[in-house]
């Protein structure tokens, strides 16, 4: 009867975070400022790619397209990990850490909600990127329906790998401004070091085996096995694209994050209280970043 209680319960958070989610994408669709910041970012893309002309090396692939595939990740990525940490930063600054408490099963309902609304941004993003780029500069196309299979799970995967992470981050920052500049500096490092932009095999060993520690790397490689030929698999490092090793860091970085995300969540709205929330909006108040 234990089993079947958790079971139930779990259900009504699984059922309560889609509710929620729903709300926050109809608010997010008439947010002209929020949706135009990702039409900036895919247009950025397409502007890039489009000057780039060369060669991958060693194939007859242009390297347009594997910088849109690594864009594509990136995307994907930065969604995934900077969205949430913003968003969770923000919302306690305004008392919806405070609110959870007093709600039973908020925690885990407001992370599936935060989720399902990162998750539809990106894929939408995505989807905008991907045809776009194939109307407009010739882009890639998953070819057939392994292509697109693997583009499916990849992206699921990858969303799974870094969306929890950010939750997790965000739950520890301490307000939105540091939130944004302590993200950003290691997200554009890894956006070189990732082998998005161009072949990792051209970077130093060192910087290719601390790459492969993170999602993104593995990001890149698994939309670049879905969008590219088998030809452009010369330039991988190891002559393939390695999609057994692809899965297994992303469902490692998927459990990990997970694991923290929600011990995290908890942490942080316990530690909230009315008096904690009065003194901040204060100190804000003072420094003229909110209306006294």
């Amino acid at each position: 009867m234990k089993g079947v209680h958790v079971m139930n319960r779990g259900a009504r958070h699984w059922r309560a975070g889609f509710l929620r989610g729903g709300i926050e994408l109809r608010h997010l669709l008439r947010n002209p400022k929020e949706m135009f910041g990702h039409l900036g970012n895919v247009v950025v893309a397409l502007l890039v790619t489009y000057y780039i002309s060369d060669k991958v090396p060693g194939t007859q692939t242009p390297m347009s397209h594997l910088a849109l595939a690594g864009f594509a990740a990136y995307l994907l990525f930065q969604i995934g990990l900077l969205s949430l940490p913003q968003i969770l930063v923000t919302e306690r600054e305004e008392g919806a850490l405070l609110r959870l408490r007093a709600t039973p099963g908020g925690i885990p309902a407001y992370l599936v909600a935060k989720c399902l609304l990162v998750v539809v941004t990106a894929v939408t993003t995505l989807a905008l990127l991907l045809a776009a780029a194939a109307l407009l500069t010739d882009g890639p196309l998953p070819q057939g329906p392994a292509g697109w299979l693997t583009l499916v799970w990849v992206t699921t995967l990858g969303l799974l790998a870094v969306v929890p992470l950010g939750a997790a981050i965000g739950a520890v920052l301490p307000n939105p401004r540091e939130a944004l500049a302590l993200i950003m500096l290691p997200l554009l490092g890894l956006l070189i070091t990732s082998g998005t932009m161009f072949p990792i095999a051209k970077l130093p060993e060192p910087v290719q085996q601390v790459s492969a520690v993170f999602p993104l790397k593995w990001m890149a490689q698994g939309l670049r096995s879905a969008l590219l030929p088998d030809a452009a698999q010369a330039a991988e490092p190891a002559g393939s694209w390695e999609l057994p090793m692809v899965a297994l860091v992303l469902t490692a970085w998927t459990v990990l994050g997970f694991l923290l995300a929600v011990p995290l969540l908890r942490r942080a709205a316990r530690r909230e209280s009315g008096s904690r929330l009065t003194a901040r909006h204060e100190k804000a108040a003072r420094s003229g970043a909110m209306p006294a």
